[in-house]
């Protein structure tokens, strides 16, 4: 459903009477378009660290326009800031307080994104106070900007190298059009071996066989879109009751359709031998499916709880121990789950939704865990208020709140949610396990 508001605050006169009476003017987000550019104008590094050097020549290497200054008057597409080396409070004043400054000079849709290493691997209480200090200012600040502007942070784990090529990914994504509804939030990367380049930068899952499920409308549908535009042989999977459309999104991305139930004992073995059969090996695994049935838990009945409980998570939890015991998944394979700012935050009335949601988050950490020392990921995208047939049907009042609660003051669109699966699936995303991205614009609940 259109967002009318945010389109009339986007014209002359609404947008001036808006600004006068103090209203909340959400701005046209930058979203990716193919041959686009990676930023809308120059990037500027701050921080002395090592990690600032590598990153300026990191960029300079994709042909972007680096400062290592602010010029006078001169606008800024990107700000990164370089916090790698901080070892103690006091050292994040002189290149958060230079932020401060280069933030006015942000273009519309500008990014700003640090740089810095887990407080948990400090040394000392110093070090890791300092790098605890990078989280809490880096989401203030992404509370602070307009026009589109989005704050992130890289957090280089285990070691990780500025130049690394999970950390060079991360960056490149979160600069770019991609992002556009990923706000507040840290990408946390360790260090792993360069992924092959891809022979059409423009289609970087190209070769990849993708499933996702609950394909047959909305975000799902919009995942099975930029699995395909990126170069992925998509599969699409939903229920036989949803088969006229999910042969439609099927023959837009020129894959294949599956009708089954996930809830089904056979699931995964449909899924797979439908895979082997027709791509040889799968490499994508997307675990989009899921249902509402709210409820207060007062007046909840065992039928709602456990219908959501069976198709939001148990079925997750069936097929992926089928998947990792088949040959047909790939031995660099990446499953992302969608999870949900429920399961983080929790909701009133979806106890039941809430714990499926949260219960995801757990299954890919512990999952997660037991990926060490191989090349496959497992990660969860939690999605936050996304313009979706679901969010049409709330009471006007409700989802007019639901859309201004957020640092970006709009509701996501379906295709943000596919960009971020899309990275995770990628190559240069092979450093990032176990994590869960919220794409929620910062929605002010939860973490």
């Amino acid at each position: 459903m259109a967002d009318t508001y945010l389109g009339l605050v986007n014209t002359p006169l609404p947008g001036k009477l808006a600004k006068t009476l103090g209203l909340p003017r959400p701005a046209v987000l930058r979203r990716y378009t193919p041959g686009g550019p990676l930023v809308p104008g120059p990037v500027l590094i701050l921080g002395s660290g090592p990690g600032a050097d590598t990153l300026a020549e990191a960029l300079l290497g994709w042909d972007q326009d680096v400062r290592r200054h602010l010029r006078p008057g001169e606008k800024l597409g990107a700000v990164v800031v370089a916090l790698d080396a901080v070892s103690r409070p006091e050292d994040l004043g002189a290149p958060l307080l230079e932020l401060g400054q280069a933030v006015r000079a942000l273009l519309p849709g500008g990014r700003v994104v640090s740089l810095a290493r887990p407080a948990e691997e400090a040394g000392d209480p110093a070090t890791a106070a300092a790098r605890q200090g990078v989280d809490g200012a880096v989401r203030s600040v992404a509370k602070e900007l307009r026009a589109g502007a989005t704050a992130n942070g890289i957090v280089l784990r285990d070691g990780a190298a500025a130049d690394s090529p999970g950390a060079l990914g991360a960056l490149r994504f979160l600069l770019s059009g991609r992002s556009a509804y990923v706000d507040g939030q840290f990408l946390r990367v360790s260090a792993v071996p360069a992924p092959e380049e891809p022979a059409d930068a423009g289609a970087p899952l190209a070769g990849r066989t993708a499933v996702v499920t609950g394909a047959a409308r909305g975000i799902g549908a919009k995942i099975a879109e930029v699995l395909h535009r990126d170069g992925a042989k998509v599969v699409v999977v939903d229920v036989p009751a949803a088969g006229e459309q999910l042969a439609a999104v099927a023959n837009r991305v020129g894959g294949t359709a599956l009708q089954a139930d996930i809830t089904a004992a056979d699931a995964a073995a449909r899924i797979l031998a439908h895979v082997k059969e027709r791509h040889g090996t799968l490499d994508i695994f997307v675990h989009n499916a899921g249902i509402t049935r709210d409820k207060l838990l007062a007046n909840m009945d065992p039928a709602r709880w456990n219908a959501v409980i069976a198709v939001n998570i148990s079925s997750q939890l069936r097929i992926n121990d089928e998947l990792l015991a088949s040959p047909v998944f790939s031995p660099e394979g990446r499953i992302i789950s969608l999870a949900s700012t429920s399961g983080i935050a929790g909701n009133r009335g979806q106890s039941n939704y809430a714990a499926s949601k949260a219960a995801v988050i757990g299954m890919v950490r512990a999952t997660a865990a037991s990926f060490d020392g191989s090349s496959r990921t497992i990660n969860a995208v939690a999605p936050g208020f996304i313009e979706t047939d679901m969010t049409a049907k709330m009471p006007v009042l409700t989802r007019e709140a639901a859309r201004r609660l957020s640092s970006l003051q709009q509701g996501g669109q379906p295709v943000d949610v596919a960009e971020t699966i899309a990275f995770l699936a990628s190559g240069p995303a092979g450093g990032i396990n176990g994590q869960v991205i919220r794409v929620c614009g910062q929605n002010l609940v939860g973490a």
